[in-house]
């Protein structure tokens, strides 16, 4: 299991990184979500890589920093509340960090996050600065959303 002091350790290594562009993909089992999923790469090994999930219909956001083993650790959320352990209802912009006792069950809100939900590409750039990624690519927009068939 991780440790705070491995967390810590991780969450300041420099040399974590993305190679290559990333591009979004449909979600089919939240549709018309898309998602993206990309392997973090360092020299120390970590075991990582994040995810990314766009829902538009929903009016979602997110993007997770997830250690194999034990789940996600370092998470932003944008469009939906959280319910913390204690019963604390989070806004509907708020971040997850990894403690020893409860994971990463526990959401605050934050102040540094300025960019909205409706324009990813801000808030990915955002999350990377704070997880300490450097995506050696870019990642595209995603793809338009079609609108509904009606007969």
């Amino acid at each position: 299991m991780l440790t705070i002091a491995e967390f810590d350790r991780l969450l300041a290594d420099p040399s974590k990184r993305i190679r290559g562009d990333l591009r979004w993909d449909d979600d089919h089992d939240h549709a018309p979500a898309v998602e993206f999923r990309a392997e973090v790469e360092s020299d120390e090994g970590w075991p990582l890589f994040v995810a990314g999930r766009f829902n538009p219909a929903a009016g979602t956001l997110s993007f997770a920093l997830v250690y194999r083993g034990a789940g996600p650790i370092y998470a932003l959320n944008l469009g939906a509340d959280h319910h913390n352990p204690t019963c604390e209802r989070v806004g509907e912009k708020h971040k997850h960090r990894w403690t020893e006792g409860l994971r990463e069950k526990v959401a605050y809100v934050p102040e540094d996050i300025t960019a909205p939900w409706t324009d990813p590409l801000p808030v990915w750039q955002q999350f990377c600065g704070e997880v300490g990624i450097r995506l050696d690519g870019a990642l595209a927009p995603p793809p338009p959303q079609q609108g509904a068939l009606f007969w």
